[in-house]
C-alpha cells in the first residue's frame, strides 16, 4: 500500500531551522499537536543540519536532524539551499 503523503524533506536534505519567533508560534498553549517546540530547540533556530530521517504522525510529518536534538514539524523547517 501507498500512503499519499510524501516527506517535505527526504533523509540526507539540509534544512535550515525557521527562526526564533517562528518557533515560538508552536508554543502557544493552543497547540493540539504531539511534539511542541520545546524551551531548548528555540535555540537552535536559523541553524543548518541535515535530515536524519522522518515520519508521519497523527497527520504531520515529523523530522529527526543529525547534530540539532529534539522532534521537528515539517512547518518549523526550511530548504537551506
Amino acid at each position: 500500500m501507498t500512503l499519499p503523503y510524501k516527506e517535505q524533506f527526504p533523509a540526507g536534505t539540509r534544512v535550515r531551522v525557521k527562526p526564533r519567533s517562528f518557533l515560538k508560534q508552536f508554543q502557544r498553549p493552543e497547540w493540539i499537536y504531539h511534539h511542541p517546540i520545546s524551551n531548548e530547540q528555540l535555540d537552535f533556530a536559523g541553524v543548518t543540519d541535515t535530515v536524519k530521517g522522518a515520519g508521519f504522525n497523527h497527520g504531520v510529518f515529523l523530522y529527526l536532524l543529525f547534530q540539532t536534538p529534539g522532534v521537528w514539524h515539517e512547518e518549523c523547517l526550511e530548504s537551506a539551499t
